[in-house]
């Protein structure tokens, strides 16, 4: 009995199982590679993320100056401002005690008492002062991790390593925040985005990084 449908076409050369004994396997064609799959940040003179054909992730565009100057100046605000004020609670509390104990004599009690306000505005400033410590390592750590402070994420720009488009982490984000000192050199760094082709100041240059919008 013979079978209603036709049989299966011989497969084309090279594919199937070898026709003599000891003879290898064929090799077969690997998948294709589509142009442009994770291709990130080729076009700045990198090789970009690895080929994979099915994904494919198109460049972020570069931040302008502006957005980056905006953030600067938010993050002055959002983070400078609790250690403003608790500077000025503290001078206030300092230069309140030290006026009484120069008006007043011992004898009436007010330097006793104003020599508390002294110290005390002298403890609340010291505390401002570990405040901005802590708040300064925060956002190095927040930019590290997600390439965001939050002027960053306000303005919806994100710092990221040039060579694969991933955050820097704490390491090179407080690394990169040190090199802002070659930036300052006659700000001549800082401005450096508004006409270079990558948009990158020199710290982002010595530590590999470009800054993206991301919204």
């Amino acid at each position: 009995m013979t079978h209603p449908n036709p049989p299966y076409p011989p497969p084309p050369p090279g594919y199937g199982p070898p026709q003599q004994p000891g003879q290898p396997y064929p090799q077969y064609p690997p998948f294709p590679q589509q142009p442009g799959a994770y291709g990130a940040y080729g076009a700045y003179g990198h090789g970009g993320y690895p080929q994979d054909p099915y994904a494919v992730q198109q460049r972020p565009p570069l931040a302008g100056w502006w957005a980056r100057v905006g953030a600067t100046l938010l993050d002055s605000l959002i983070l400078g401002i609790p250690t403003l004020l608790l500077i000025a609670a503290g001078a206030g509390m300092w230069l309140t005690g030290y006026e009484d104990c120069s008006t007043y004599s011992a004898s009436q009690g007010y330097c006793e008492q104003s020599t508390g306000l002294v110290t005390g505005g002298l403890v609340v400033m010291g505390l401002a002062f570990l405040l901005s410590v802590f708040l300064g390592f925060w956002a190095l750590y927040r930019q590290g991790k997600t390439g965001q402070t939050p002027g960053k994420k306000a303005v919806g720009i994100s710092v990221l390593r040039e060579r694969d488009g991933m955050p820097t982490g704490f390491g090179m984000a407080f690394v990169r925040n040190l090199c802002h000192i070659v930036d300052g050199f006659l700000y001549l760094g800082y401005l450096w985005p508004l006409w270079d082709e990558k948009k990158q100041t020199f710290a982002d240059k010595i530590v590999g990084t470009v800054v993206v919008r991301v919204r």
